[in-house]
């Protein structure tokens, strides 16, 4: 404590808090305020838009202050987390008016990015995760949390695999060594550590206390000391800032990221899985067009679909047996979506219920939603449900002891708060029961007090009531003031009247307000075993949850499918790409006045590996591409896909490169992150996996773009290591060469008509080379000013002109390109002019001295 005497009390308790959260804003609660003082008052009222003032805090003067209504705190602390600050809520531990001093206060949680809890503060269908990273030499250590959800996982990756790792993970807050060096690309709020937490036997003890075991062996991370030492650091600061919530955390899996495809942040970011690119809004997006979840549960796993395709026959066709059920079961399929449109999110709702935060109607809603488990469970039944591809129906049980505890305990419609009463329903508890009678018996002899007195004194209007200062009273207004008893004993004097109280009134009142205050301490209690009886049945209730959220996902993606006109592909474990009819599954829900132009796809190792795809803008090239690898997604976490027809064979991951974007943060100019994105994919590319490339070589000279895009091709034609198969798109016309001496490579192009002068895009991807790229009629259809325009048809005009020139041809009106190769020396013609099978040795080796010596003579 701090023993300055010139510190008032209040002002001591203050300090003495604050010195344990000196990093975090404390809110510190004022009966019904959240004040904030000193320099925290100053943050506060600059980043909450509040009206900075001051108090007098004794000797010390006039302090800062600002402050916000405990009502509306969520508000303002959202604002607080979202701007990347601690905020420590040290609340009252008492009711003021039964203490004699000062309350007793204490910090009750430190809310920080990763661990906030107020629905009112979350994404329903976004997980919002705790991580930590602890990187080695080789490798690294990651563990996640979601204290919403109980989920906790961790993971050991390769040094190189940590930043694709946690930017899938995209943590609202993140756990560091200090000091420690970060992946690129990172936006979380990052958060030293001690370097005492991520000890690795410290760590490991750590674990095996919370979980009380004596091996990790059970939960797969014994072997692995960095991945132990992220979790333990996790655990650490939960007990740091919140408490209560370890008490959720029962749970730790292992994970590998081999299970699943491993998407990189710019294919992410270029396919549009989540954000458009232009907007960056959620709309236009392939989650917004698969995205038909009930469940906020259902929201959140489909998201870990996408961000996780699979890779393994056997789980994914499962997955697609199930959507094929829900698919041609209609009527099954009505019934489930009507019912997990009324689900409430289970997952949240009972970590809420077992971490000591849930409100009266929480409870109920939990209950609701048990209690439509039974009704889902005959829809399955009855459908046929059993062995296509969902979990066992077992697991689809209800929790009834959970359901039936709520249901006798709590009132259908309860009050918002606990401390409005009337929350515990009557039969529940014989002493409630008993302190409510009590109650009703002293309102009724109120009511019939001011009966009996308006009769006794003959005053009509004289009333009984009570306000929170003065308690209960008799009312009677000055112009009857002759007829007042003697009995009366004045307690308050108003303007127009007085208020009286009477011994047998003193004693109704300590009898109803003793009831109404024991009856409100005994609900309390009793809603806290109520809460304490539902968290022992919360493992069930998340596995029930599980359940759900995969069914709803599976209903979601049936439903796309219906709607949208999908197709079940054909998965297998072989090279080739088939696609009938594709479509851009996003572009096509868009179109307006038009229909989506489909396209076929043929793609294999021993056939067509690379697509070289040319064509003028505007023609649907990149649309195109960016469909064939979205179709691939979508076909590899189970859902249909937008074609006719589709045989896939399974991609272990889809790279792309597409469209320009400078990293300023880094000063790297287009071309230098253009040239590192296709480094990645040329060092880690396979032959099972998809490249995408989308106009290399565009950002430097012509001659320079030509040579890398064509190294590129080369790379991954003739190198059998990242042989994979390719989609890629160019307006270098010169590459389409290429086809006639790599046998892999194919050339196509997309359709355009010419009439009247007009330029008419078909959209359709066929066999062949283009000639031209249209791009000065593409600047018209932006709206160059026509000026602009003219005078460049007259310079390509010249310019083509000097290109035939020079190559000793004739100038005319169509476009030259310049040769992919130089011209042949007359050495070069020489060898290639030689007969070698007719030549003898003694003629080969006559013949190479002659070439040596012209050679050095040239």
């Amino acid at each position: 404590m701090s023993a300055d005497p010139a510190l008032t009390p209040i002002r001591r308790q203050y300090l003495d808090l604050k010195a344990r959260y000196p990093n975090a804003i404390l809110l510190f609660r004022l009966g019904d305020f959240y004040e904030t003082f000193d320099e925290d008052a100053k943050i506060a009222a600059k980043e909450l838009d509040l009206t900075l003032t001051s108090r007098p805090m004794g000797k010390s003067g006039r302090i800062p202050m600002a402050g916000v209504p405990y009502h509306a705190v969520e508000g303002y602390l959202a604002k607080l987390i979202s701007k990347g600050y601690r905020v420590a809520i040290c609340e009252q531990l008492a009711d003021p008016s039964s203490v004699k001093g000062i309350v007793p206060r204490d910090v009750v949680r430190v809310v920080t990015p990763g661990t906030v809890i107020e629905p009112q503060l979350l994404e329903s269908k976004r997980n919002n995760y705790l991580a930590a990273y602890v990187p080695g030499a080789v490798d690294a250590g990651i563990a996640f949390i979601d204290i919403t959800t109980s989920e906790f996982g961790v993971t050991q990756v390769p040094l190189e695999r940590a930043a694709a790792e946690l930017q899938r993970l995209a943590p609202s807050e993140l756990l560091v060594r200090e000091g420690a060096a970060l992946p690129e690309g990172l936006e979380s709020t990052v958060t030293p550590v001690e370097d005492g937490w991520l000890q690795p036997d410290r760590a490991r003890e750590r674990l095996l206390e919370h979980f009380q075991v004596a091996s990790l062996e059970g939960y797969g991370c014994q072997h692995l000391p960095r991945a132990v030492s992220a979790a333990a650091a996790i655990l650490a600061y939960l007990q740091e800032t919140q408490p209560p919530a370890l008490k959720q955390v029962t749970r730790l899996f292992t994970y590998s990221t081999d299970a699943w495809m491993n998407l990189d942040a710019q294919t992410v970011r270029n396919l549009e899985i989540f954000h458009h690119s232009r907007s960056g809004g959620t709309e236009r997006s392939l989650m917004a067009v698969l995205d038909l979840t009930r469940t906020a549960m259902g929201g959140r796993l489909l998201r870990h679909w996408l961000e996780r395709p699979l890779t393994k026959l056997e789980p994914l066709r499962r997955r697609q047996d199930a959507v094929d059920w829900f698919y041609r079961s209609a009527i099954a399929r009505g019934q489930v979506v009507k019912l997990l449109g009324r689900m409430p999110d289970l997952e949240r709702l009972v970590n809420r219920i077992r971490g000591g935060h849930s409100s009266p109607r929480e409870l109920v809603s939990l209950r609701q939603g048990l209690e439509l488990v039974p009704h889902i469970n005959d829809a399955l039944a009855h459908g046929g449900g059993k062995g296509v591809g969902l979990p066992p129906l077992e697991r689809l049980h209800a929790c009834p002891e959970v359901r039936e505890l709520i249901a006798h305990a709590v009132q259908d419609d309860p009050p918002v708060s606990l401390d409005q009463g009337e929350v515990v329903r009557p039969g529940f508890s014989l002493e409630l029961d008993s302190l409510r009678e009590q109650c009703q018996t002293a309102r009724e002899k109120l009511l019939g007090m001011e009966k009996g007195e308006r009769e006794r004194t003959g005053v009509k209007s004289l009333k009984v009531g009570y306000n929170k200062v003065f308690g209960y009273y008799i009312e009677v207004s000055n112009t009857h003031r002759a007829s007042i008893p003697p009995d009366y004993i004045r307690k308050q004097t108003l303007v127009g009247a007085e208020r009286f109280f009477t011994p047998d009134l003193k004693e109704i009142e300590n009898t109803l307000l003793h009831a109404q205050e024991r009856m409100l301490d005994l609900e309390r209690d009793l809603f806290r075993q109520v809460c304490a009886q539902v968290a022992e049945g919360a493992e069930q209730v998340l596995d029930l949850a599980a359940f759900l959220a995969s069914l709803d996902c599976h209903v979601a993606l049936s439903e796309a499918a219906i709607r949208y006109g999908y197709a079940r592909p054909e998965m297998d474990e072989g090279d080739a790409l088939h696609i009938e009819n594709g479509r851009h599954p996003v572009v096509e829900r868009f179109l307006e006045g038009a229909s989506f132009v489909p396209n076929d796809t043929e793609l294999s190792n021993s056939g067509c590996q690379i697509a070289l795809i040319t064509g003028p803008n505007m023609s649907g090239k990149s649309t195109y591409l960016r469909q064939v690898a979205l179709i691939v997604l979508m076909a590899q976490i189970g859902s249909f896909v937008p074609a006719s027809k589709a045989r896939i064979g399974l991609v272990d991951r889809v790279f792309t490169r597409i469209g320009a974007q400078d990293d300023l943060a880094t000063g790297q100019s287009t071309f230098m992150v253009e040239m590192a994105e296709t480094a990645n994919i040329l060092h880690h590319a396979t032959p099972r996996s998809l490249v995408v490339l989308d106009e290399i070589g565009r950002g430097t000279s012509t001659y320079d773009g030509i040579s890398i895009a064509q190294g590129v091709v080369e790379q991954l034609h003739n190198h059998g290591p990242v042989a994979a198969k390719a989609l890629f798109a160019t307006h270098y016309h010169e590459l389409t060469a290429l086809s006639s001496y790599l046998p892999l490579v194919k050339n196509f192009t997309f359709a355009v008509a010419e009439e009247n002068g007009s330029v008419v895009f078909l959209r359709r991807i066929l066999p062949g080379t283009a000639d031209r790229s249209y791009g000065i009629h593409v600047a018209r259809l932006a709206g160059l000013p026509e000026a602009v325009v003219r005078r460049a048809e007259m310079v390509l005009l010249t310019l083509e002109g000097n290109d035939r020139s020079a190559n000793g041809t004739k100038p005319g009106p169509s476009a030259q390109q310049l040769p992919l190769l130089p011209p042949l020396s007359h050495l070069q013609e020489e060898i290639l002019a030689l007969e070698l099978d007719s030549l003898t040795p003694i003629e080969a080796l006559t013949k190479l001295y002659q070439l040596q010596k012209q050679a050095r003579d040239d």
